[in-house]
């Protein structure tokens, strides 16, 4: 079987092991073809998702003296991360560093995603302030990874000053990202600076949806019972609000309000809350019976 002049048959395997009978032909081969040949060939057995086969690959062509470019190593750094090893993953990144093979931004994206998918956000954090540093521009997908990270460990300044960072460089945040950074502002009791930027989020022409009303109410409940007696009925008149741009309450919304009621002892209102849900055809979940067991006991 030719392995040079035939870039075609790389793409054209849809089983693995026909895919390592080519390699072990192209691995004995001299001269040997080039490094774009098995970078395509593996690209095709990564996309049969063959993971562990491609990293036993790479030390057979590592055995066998073939160089290694940028595209390679970032094959091979991919398929760590499939294979829920950053720690192997993070270690080709050192040794393309120690051969001079300058990094990807390809490089620095895998690895972060594969940090944060692994709950690993402060060492993502890290990564990403390294690939900013050495000048690579992150897309929409590494903010959204990174904000995502940053507000999963509560670091709100930072995920404010990211938000800020992407509308410098004109990556316009959508309604999930702005409500991603309101929801964490919420989670760790800054709830004047979510309005602030719930406000904002409207001013740009953008609808909230009901996951960031959600979390607001949630937010002004709490708050209620902590300090302000009027919360509840600020949660109310944002309940007003979000009909008239025609988003109902759901069930997470009356959940809210049944628990809210409950601990302040207000048990009618609570109930009431119940049969309004069953008269719409919406069946409490278990949350809300959670709450009105709970604080019935």
């Amino acid at each position: 079987m030719p392995v040079k002049g035939n870039p075609q048959k790389h793409d054209g395997f849809d089983n693995v092991n026909d895919a390592l009978v080519f390699f072990n032909k192209m691995i004995v081969k001299y001269p040997k073809p080039s490094i774009v040949d098995f970078n395509k060939l593996l690209a095709t057995v990564v996309r049969l998702k063959h993971y562990a086969v491609v990293v036993s690959t790479y030390s057979q062509m590592e055995l066998f003296g073939v160089p290694f470019d940028v595209y390679s190593f970032n094959i091979l750094v991919n398929c760590f991360c499939q294979l829920g090893r950053i720690d192997f993953g993070l270690s080709v990144l050192g040794k393309m560093l120690k051969l001079g093979v300058e990094p990807s931004f390809v490089t620095f994206s895998t690895l972060i995603n594969g940090l944060c998918k692994q709950s690993k956000f402060p060492q993502a954090v890290s990564l990403f302030d390294e690939m900013v540093e050495k000048g690579y521009r992150p897309d929409l997908f590494i903010y959204s990874t990174i904000l995502n990270g940053l507000c999963k460990i509560g670091y709100t300044d930072r995920a404010v000053w990211l938000l800020r960072m992407m509308e410098e460089r004109d990556f316009a945040p959508n309604v999930v990202i702005y409500g991603t950074v309101i929801d964490c502002l919420c989670k760790n009791v800054l709830l004047k600076k979510a309005l602030d930027l719930f406000s904002e989020l409207k001013a740009k022409g953008h609808r909230p949806n009901i996951a960031t009303y959600n979390c607001l109410i949630h937010a002004m409940c709490n708050l209620g019972r902590q300090k302000e007696d009027d919360r509840i009925s600020e949660a109310m008149d944002t309940i007003d609000a979000m009909r008239k741009q025609d988003i109902e309450p759901d069930v997470v919304t009356y959940s809210i309000l049944v628990d809210t009621y409950c601990k302040r002892g207000m048990f009618s209102k609570a109930e009431h809350i119940v049969n309004t849900l069953r008269n719409q055809g919406i069946e409490p979940n278990v949350v809300t019976y959670s709450a009105l067991i709970d604080d019935h006991c």
